[in-house]
């Protein structure tokens, strides 16, 4: 379940990479470069401040083929992307509600505080996606008023919460995902933001 919930993500977020980086008019070698960053660069840092090196996606060469093959299935289908940015968007969440139970399980793995968990989850969920957009001259998601790392802590605190009742694991690991996901969908369509220091 663990396995194939990274796995996914991966997916999700080398998809939502290649997305903005044909939006930018890149080559192919930069359509590569950002959706690889994008899917690895959350889990990267993550696996370094664990001390869990070589990091994951070195170990496991499979990562890098489901991210070259999600790379040529974004660029092959392009076409039949009528809405990009919806399209960037849906990958994007579903990408986040994913790794953010990827960097939770890596923690609880390594013995840390649930606290620490939620943050390695929020991080993994979130850093990926800064890389892309800061390469891209992009503000990063997570800097501006939209609920994007606020979903993943909710989601966090919904699977410790979870986690404490009679309910098959996996269970847990897919309600808490969930509720990531309806988080920032919700948020998007309602137009919920944190609040600002600053006057319009």
């Amino acid at each position: 379940m663990f396995y194939t919930i990274d796995i996914l993500g991966t997916i999700a977020f080398a998809i939502s990479g290649v997305l903005v980086a044909i939006n930018k008019k890149m080559d192919l070698f930069g359509i590569l470069i950002i959706g690889f960053v994008t899917a690895v660069g959350g889990g990267t840092l993550r696996d370094l401040l664990i001390g869990n090196t070589p990091v994951s996606w070195m170990k496991d060469i499979t990562f890098t083929y489901v991210i070259i093959a999600s790379a040529v299935f974004a660029i092959l289908f392009r076409s039949k992307i009528n809405y990009l940015r919806t399209s960037l968007f849906l990958f994007d969440t579903i990408g986040i509600g994913l790794y953010t139970l990827v960097g939770i399980e890596k923690g609880l793995n390594a013995g840390l505080h649930p606290i620490i968990c939620i943050a390695l989850g929020t991080m993994t969920a979130s850093f990926g996606g800064v890389i892309r957009d800061i390469l891209c001259n992009e503000i990063p998601v997570i800097f501006r008023k939209e609920i994007y790392a606020t979903a993943c802590i909710l989601g966090g605190i919904t699977y410790f919460l979870l986690s404490k009742l009679p309910i098959d694991n996996n269970i847990v690991f897919i309600i808490a995902g969930i509720v990531v996901i309806v988080v920032r969908l919700l948020a998007v369509k309602f137009k919920i933001a944190l609040p600002t220091v600053y006057k319009d």
